[in-house]
């Protein structure tokens, strides 16, 4: 898990970076304008497959770009891509394996873990409610368009860390439509960061063999606002400065209480 978070960290820093600059010369001074926000999703899935042996979840990591477009008063449309996202299940069994139409008879598999992978472009279409609390609630379709899918098999051998792949895509269905239900908070009073937890389930089948093999996955998520305008920049100074305000007050009323015991 910690490789993960470290890797998440490097790749959003980067891709903010080149987004800031593509995005701003498609959308100009419509991004973040109130109507239209615009940024980086990304966090951690742990997903499962309906009907497998296997119940354990895997997890991973994901990345990609949100759009929230106001529609009327607190409601918006949420849409975007997770462009580096993978659903599957983990520590699979051997009846999982032939189900799945791969063959590791070949190596030793006594000491390993077998896991499903399948990578999709996801796209959410969700309405969403912010309430003035600034927490928000989510749900609507989601949209997925599978373009890779494997069996890892991860093995140690005196200590030596070793895996190997064996693709399964042909057994994959490529399209995935499930729905969608999420809630989160706004950061520094609904002009920072959001937070948020989303649960996806699957509606098509995993699996073209398989007609009760269903992906469920929960995605644990930030979102980071990308070209804020200046007035919007200005109102998180202000509310910066506010919150720095009242930790002073309140360190400067515990050493004045200190002093008078």
């Amino acid at each position: 898990m910690k490789k993960y978070i470290i890797s998440l960290f490097f790749i959003l820093v980067t891709y903010n970076l080149q987004s800031q600059v593509l995005i701003a010369l498609l959308l100009g001074d419509k991004l973040n304008s109130g109507k239209i926000e615009f940024g980086l999703d990304g966090g951690f899935n742990f997903s499962t497959i309906s009907s497998l042996e296997s119940d354990h979840w895997k997890n991973d990591f994901n990345l990609g770009f949100y759009f929230d477009i106001k529609m009327k008063d607190q409601w918006y449309f949420n849409t975007g891509v997770l462009v580096k996202s993978s659903l599957g299940a983990d520590q699979l069994t051997s009846s999982d394996l032939e189900q799945l139409g791969v063959d590791f008879s070949y190596l030793n598999t006594d000491k390993g873990d077998f896991t499903q992978k399948i990578s999709y472009f996801l796209v959410p279409a969700l309405a969403k409610y912010r309430f003035d609390n600034q927490l928000y609630l989510e749900g609507g379709p989601q949209f997925g368009l599978m373009y890779k899918a494997f069996v890892e098999y991860n093995y140690d051998i005196d200590g030596n860390s070793a895996r190997v792949r064996e693709d399964n895509k042909e057994v994959v269905n490529i399209m995935e439509v499930g729905a969608v239900a999420g809630i989160g908070y706004r950061l520094l009073k609904g002009l920072g960061w959001t937070i948020g937890v989303r649960y996806h389930y699957g509606f098509t089948n995993v699996y073209k063999n398989n007609s009760s093999a269903k992906n469920s996955s929960l995605f644990l998520k930030v979102n980071i606002p990308i070209g804020v305008s200046e007035d919007k920049k200005a109102a998180i100074d202000s509310v910066k400065d506010a919150n720095r305000e009242e930790k002073m007050k309140k360190k400067e009323a515990r050493k004045s209480k200190k002093n008078t015991q």
